[in-house]
């Protein structure tokens, strides 16, 4: 795909990718032997770089590829104050994984209102993405182990979506702007339970906010065969209309056994964010309820709002965001959340 170049910031001296190597890509035509033989020498092809402008803001993205745990690579856009820092950062997932480099793109476009106040707070923040779920992977594939094979890396099973997230925190705690000292991760449905899986297992990051968090099998729950069912063409769950509104609901349907096994290791502070109508409610609630009961550092709220990810939201057709009293409020609410930790 070619790159706007209109769009784009020349890099400082630091930067790893040349402008000579994106007007080669904007212009879709050959630059000849010599530009071709210079922008080689300008580029470091294992740390991309891509300082591009966004539309309708002065906070530009940096957009980068980071190497996880098999050599795959899985992209970021990273957005920071002005100066050198080192800043505190907070990682943003949202979902389901996939997407790549576009997906960045799009979200830092059109869902980072949220992700701009904390730039103005004093926050790097960072879209992320990782590899799609894989249907009960976390709860069947047991833990990823490591060895070597024929002097090269050999695993037990393929990393999982949590885990490429655990090393793009490792890789942004190498960068000279940010403290690693000072990492927090919001994740906001599936990407919530990716907060619980994290933190259940790495204990590199000081505060997480685990927004409608759906922790279904974090919590080793069954579904309600009601309204679940297993698609004909994949033998995959369906889980999009599983009904549990109260936590009184869930409870029953929880292995407690395996899910406080896994609580049990959470020792990072984690704020819950409910939504008062949202059909998996009794989920986020008994989220909280089993960290509280199990003595961990946790904190809940709940919000009533019409939209399923409330704390990300979209710019409108006009170009600005949309953006009602609640949202501000819940922002508030988890910046603040943010600040006890990371200031």
């Amino acid at each position: 795909m070619a790159i706007d170049c209109s769009r784009i910031r020349r890099p400082g001296a630091a930067a790893t990718l040349a402008l000579g190597l994106l007007l080669v890509a904007c212009d879709g035509t050959s630059a000849g032997d010599d530009a071709a033989g210079s922008v080689a020498a300008q580029i470091n092809p294992e740390n991309v770089l891509i300082i591009e402008q966004v539309e309708g803001s002065d906070i530009p993205v940096r957009l980068m590829y980071v190497e996880v745990i098999d050599g795959l690579y899985a992209p970021i856009g990273i957005r920071k104050p002005a100066g050198d820092g080192p800043f505190p950062m907070v990682l943003f997932a949202s979902g389901n994984g996939g997407g790549g480099m576009a997906w960045i793109r799009e979200a830092t476009r059109n869902r980072s209102w949220a992700q701009e106040r904390l730039v103005e707070a004093g926050y790097a923040v960072a879209w992320l993405r990782y590899r799609a779920e894989v249907e009960l992977g976390y709860n069947n594939g047991g833990k990823l182990v490591q060895g070597v094979r024929q002097g090269r890396q050999l695993l037990n099973r393929s990393p999982l979506e949590y885990e490429d997230e655990i090393a793009i925190i490792e890789f942004v705690k190498k960068l000279d702007f940010v403290d690693p000292d000072r990492i927090g991760i919001v994740g906001l449905s599936h990407g919530g339970e990716m907060v619980l899986k994290i933190l259940s297992e790495y204990g590199g990051v000081a505060v997480g906010i685990a927004n409608e968090p759906a922790s279904h099998e974090f919590l080793a729950l069954r579904p309600p065969e009601e309204s679940t069912s297993v698609s004909q063409d994949t033998k995959m769950r369906d889980l999009e209309e599983m009904q549990l509104r109260t936590a009184s609901a869930v409870r029953s349907r929880v292995d407690l056994d395996v899910a406080l096994a896994r609580i049990a290791t959470i020792n990072t502070p984690v704020l819950v964010m409910g939504r008062d109508q949202d059909h998996l409610q009794g989920i986020f609630r008994t989220t909280y309820e089993l960290m509280a009961e199990a003595g961990k550092d946790v904190e809940w709220v709940s919000y009533e709002h019409p939209e399923h990810g409330y704390i990300y939201p979209y710019r409108g057709e006009d170009g600005a965001y949309r953006v009602d009293d609640v949202q501000i409020e819940a922002l508030g609410k988890a910046i603040a959340y943010l600040d006890r930790y990371l200031k």
